[in-house]
């Protein structure tokens, strides 16, 4: 896709930066094959997906073929080539008691004002959750537009928990119409506002 101006090309959206130990690699294969089928979920979060793996563009176009054959898909977001390790040094990508070399499974989901909202770091042996990646952009995203916090094993449609730093009664009922729970005085539950 030639250069990347990384902030230029984040815009306005969100983004998820994920680094990959190597091409032609099993496991990012398949994450990068399911990144692709998932395009319409982070479109319509407003998310733009990038990966990073840390050899050069020639290999990552040959690799691009193996993932639509193998995957049945075609990808359809940036992979970023960081042979230089740039990229990977600047995000702490490099695992040193693992490799001087290979990415560990880094995951970066950026905000529109281009802050590192989220991190999540998996062993290279270990692929991704992407279900749980699109789980914390619905709570960020959620929580950035509302007085609420989500609570263990939240999912889009459950409760969520009103923040201990609202506590005038006239706000909280004008917030959430909706009603809450007061299990404790720092722990009430409300039906998730925009639902």
């Amino acid at each position: 896709m030639g250069p990347i101006q990384f902030h230029k090309w984040i815009g306005n959206n969100w983004a998820v930066l994920f680094s990959h130990p190597k091409d032609f690699t099993p496991v990012c294969t398949t994450e990068l094959g399911y990144t692709a089928k998932l395009k319409a979920e982070f479109h319509k979060r407003g998310v733009k997906a990038i990966a990073v793996s840390v050899d050069p563009v020639e290999s990552h176009i040959k690799w691009i073929d193996d993932i639509n054959d193998t995957q049945k898909t075609k990808v359809n977001f940036p992979i970023l080539a960081d042979a230089d390790r740039k990229v990977s040094n600047l995000y702490d990508m490099i695992h040193p008691n693992a490799s001087d070399t290979f990415t560990v499974r880094s995951v970066f989901i950026i905000d529109p004002t281009k802050k590192v909202r989220a991190t999540i770091t998996y062993p290279a042996s270990t692929g991704r959750n992407f279900d749980e990646i699109l789980r914390v952009i619905d709570s960020l995203q959620l929580t950035d537009r509302y007085s609420v916090a989500t609570p263990v094993n939240w999912k889009d449609g459950d409760e969520v928990v009103i923040v201990p730093s609202l506590q005038d009664p006239e706000v909280i009922k004008e917030k959430f119409p909706k009603g809450y729970k007061a299990l404790r005085p720092y722990l009430r539950m409300t039906p998730q506002p925009n639902r």
